[in-house]
């Protein structure tokens, strides 16, 4: 039976569209392996919102390389955004890359990967012209590159969106993501996505409950929607019902899933952030006490540069809006420093509203450019050294607010779900509140797993909470 590595980089829905890949593998015949050194097919699923996500791909592609002088057949593929941006330049890059498919066509990758190793394995590959054969070529947008059969499909592929719809089968899922739609018609100055994930595409919300239940029958407690700018879901393609969005209906229609006891949704953008979805947090119990929220920059004139089509004092008054709607909401946000022209006084303008908003963590980039964007052509680039003393300091700042903020839940009881052994310790294990914290605990892995129970928080160390299950806790289902 053939065995295939997986490494994914960049977010949770490279993640999901990772997972997509793994089950067509596994319905093929093929066995998953975390061991790269063991497979007959090797798969990267690439980022490029930041280079160093890139450079990360590239250097463990290359690295990998050696395991063909001992295992001749191996099947090397890029996949992901950027197998979308940068193409065939990438065999020139990886001379033992077989394969690179772009955004809108993962559900392609196994017919692709299975036909190359089959000729190999078969002893077939010697010849070019028999590499021609079967079902990869065949594919609707797929072209070779160059003489030895290599493979590139980056090409658009009407419905792609409905492909990510399957996960690999798994006795224990506490939690799962699921993808509602493709691609961003955004345009921020600073972001490649458009153009490696292509416009806004989403799914039915039918096709989408019909996924979630398959996952609660499963025993998945808890699910993540996922899309570039999530909460302008359908804005496209459905309308509005009695005022509200369709991103709001679609948390209504997953919200009446049985079984299904958390929800939670990533990332929203501001322009799409209306008083529906702010409303929904008071009549929805299932919708988890935490949103990550980007805010970018604080300051109005680098939003304009970044074309973010809203104000700073907007972002806050809607932070303080869902606030409002939920008095345990945790918010969560990203920003970026060192953005072209950034001044002291911008930044000056983002720590300030760090501090006003209290974020319970932020994840904090300094700006890299990213090719054929408008802000890498920008007059006014930072230096490194620059970008580096402003990441540090919101860091700092950052790092502050939140250990303050765990360290109050010491002595507080908290619910939990808990995913399995903690990734640190596989002694203990790892669970998350509703506000999306980690608290690690002491109990049985079988019995626990997969449950939602109370701990009392007895501990706080930077970012992680330690607490101890409560002795007459039994698991409990909320929003019921």
């Amino acid at each position: 039976m053939p065995r295939v590595f997986i490494k994914t980089y960049g977010c949770q829905m490279n993640e999901r569209d990772s997972e997509q890949v793994a089950r067509m593998f596994v319905e093929g015949g093929y066995t998953l392996t975390r061991e790269e050194q063991e497979a007959d097919a090797i798969l990267v699923n690439t980022c490029s919102v930041r280079d160093q996500a890139e450079q990360k791909a590239l250097g463990k592609m290359g690295m990998m390389g050696k395991h063909r002088e001992r295992r001749g057949h191996v099947v090397y593929g890029f996949m992901g955004c950027m197998a979308q941006s940068r193409g065939e330049e990438l065999f020139d890059r990886i001379p033992h890359l077989d394969l690179v498919v772009g955004t809108q066509k993962y559900h392609r990758v196994f017919s692709y990967v299975d036909d190359i190793l089959r000729k190999r394995m078969e002893g077939r590959m010697d010849e070019p012209s028999l590499s021609l054969d079967g079902n990869a070529v065949e594919e609707e947008g797929a072209h070779l590159h160059g003489p030895e059969g290599k493979i590139v499909d980056t090409e658009v592929e009407e419905g792609s969106q409905n492909t990510i719809r399957d996960h690999v089968a798994a006795t224990q899922r506490p939690s799962a993501f699921v993808s509602i739609m493709q691609g961003c018609n955004m345009r921020c100055s600073f972001c490649i996505v458009p153009d490696t994930r292509g416009g806004e595409r989403s799914r039915p919300i039918s096709d989408i409950v019909r996924e979630v239940e398959r996952l609660a029958f499963q025993g998945t407690k808890e699910v993540t929607l996922l899309g570039q700018i999530v909460n302008l879901y359908g804005r496209t393609e459905f309308g509005r019902v009695d005022g509200k969005s369709p991103f709001v209906q679609l948390l209504e229609a997953v919200h009446e899933v049985e079984g299904i006891e958390r929800i939670r949704f990533t990332s929203p953008h501001p322009i799409g952030y209306r008083d529906d979805l702010v409303k929904a947090f008071t009549y929805l119990p299932k919708l988890c006490s935490h949103i990550h929220f980007p805010m970018q920059s604080g300051s109005d004139r680098i939003l304009r540069a970044m074309r973010r089509p809203y104000k700073n004092e907007k972002f806050i008054e809607i932070c303080e809006k869902m606030k409002a709607a939920r008095a345990d909401l945790a918010i969560t946000t990203d920003i970026i420093v060192g953005f072209p022209t950034e001044t002291d006084e911008d930044f000056q303008d983002t720590v300030d509203c760090v501090k006003r908003l209290q974020f319970d963590n932020s994840f904090i980039f300094r700006y890299s450019k990213r090719k054929d964007t408008p802000a890498a052509e920008m007059e006014g680039q930072l230096p490194e050294t620059v970008k580096e003393e402003r990441n540090q300091e919101l860091l700092r700042i950052q790092g502050e607010i939140a250990m303050r903020k765990n360290a109050e839940l010491i002595g507080t009881c908290q619910e939990i779900l808990c995913v399995g052994a903690s990734k640190t310790n596989k002694e203990k294990l790892s669970g998350r509140t509703s506000q999306n914290k980690i608290v690690i605990v002491e109990g049985d892995e079988d019995q626990l797993t997969g449950e939602i129970f109370k701990v009392d928080i007895e501990d706080s160390t930077g970012y992680t909470l330690f607490g101890n299950l409560q002795p007459e806790s039994q698991p409990v289902a909320v929003g019921l």
